[in-house]
């Protein structure tokens, strides 16, 4: 942690948050400090120092933890500085993700992209899981790229998720045909993944509550990383923001930080649900809706990782 911890917590509902330091995680992490203490989650200890510090100033409540989400050692010892804590987490926001236009090794050798969206992610909601009080909230940040019938993944020549097995996927190779914009291809199947490892969780531990959100084309973020696909950003999130068909889908970080918290911070119980950019339920490609195939990424996942010991 970046910090020593003083205050008491103890009476105040705690929302973990990866990815917290820029566009639509800092946006939902400001939102977020509205409705409890935020734990903030990421790899760059000066960037949360600066944000824990805004929201301490508003005299709200946060906590930081420094983790390299793609790292799966430094992700088992942020979920376990997390469960020292002893706070009471309501929820928990899986945030950061990336999509660089030249493939990267993580510390542990697999492809930078697919560890930080899906593995990082899957990692870190395993090991919390068991210590999360019934009722909590679990949400994914997920994304429409992964399904290539959706409108504007189809016009701009994105071919969806290319999965073969998790184990492929961690060495970046991805089936042949995808798309030939850099980095596309890895995104969009860790996000396929993700959103397929969701649906599994959903059904698999019903006191809790699983759900993903697709956050739109948001002007003004970089998927949380400076290694982002400076091209795809462009034209996402300027270009295509504005332009019909693609303004349907358009967003902004704080509208999208707004449609998070919401689904964070909902007592109703929905689980198994994707939203999309407006807050309502959506579909993801026809793949990420099968059991089958949802039941088998968590399964891959599940062995992969279990073969890496700290």
């Amino acid at each position: 942690m970046s910090k020593t911890i003083f205050k008491d917590f103890s009476e105040s509902k705690a929302f973990i948050i990866t990815g917290p330091t820029s566009g639509i995680g800092r946006a939902t992490a400001l939102e977020l400090a509205k409705h409890g203490t935020v734990i903030l989650v990421g790899r760059n200890p000066k960037k949360l120092d600066e944000l824990q510090n805004i929201i301490e100033q508003k005299g709200q409540d946060a906590v930081s933890v420094v983790c390299d989400i793609s790292d799966m050692i430094s992700v088992r010892h942020a979920a376990q500085q997390i469960i020292e804590l002893g706070l009471p987490i309501a929820g928990l926001l899986n945030n950061a993700g990336i999509m660089p236009s030249k493939a990267t090794k993580s510390v542990q050798g697999w492809d930078m992209t697919f560890a930080t969206n899906h593995l990082g992610a899957f990692e870190l909601t395993e090991k919390l899981a068991s210590d999360l009080p019934d009722g909590a909230n679990i949400v994914f940040i997920a994304s429409a790229i992964e399904d290539s019938e959706r409108k504007p993944a189809k016009i701009m020549g994105m071919r969806g998720g290319r999965f073969i097995s998790v184990e492929a996927s961690a060495r970046g190779e991805w089936k042949p045909g995808g798309s030939k914009m850099a980095g596309v291809d890895a995104y969009a199947t860790s996000k396929q993944c993700i959103l397929a490892s969701t649906m599994a969780f959903a059904r698999e531990t019903p006191r809790l509550h699983f759900n993903a959100v697709e956050p739109g084309i948001t002007r003004g973020t970089n998927l949380g990383g400076e290694s982002t696909n400076a091209i795809v950003r462009f034209i996402f999130g300027h270009i295509m923001a504005m332009i019909p068909p693609f303004s349907t889908y358009s967003s902004t970080p704080n509208k999208s930080a707004k449609v998070i918290a919401n689904v964070l911070t909902d007592k109703s119980g929905k689980t198994g649900v994707y939203f999309n950019e407006k807050g309502q339920p959506m579909v993801g490609s026809a793949l990420s809706q099968d059991p089958n195939f949802q039941d088998l990424v968590v399964a891959e996942t599940r062995d992969f990782l279990a073969m890496f010991k700290v």
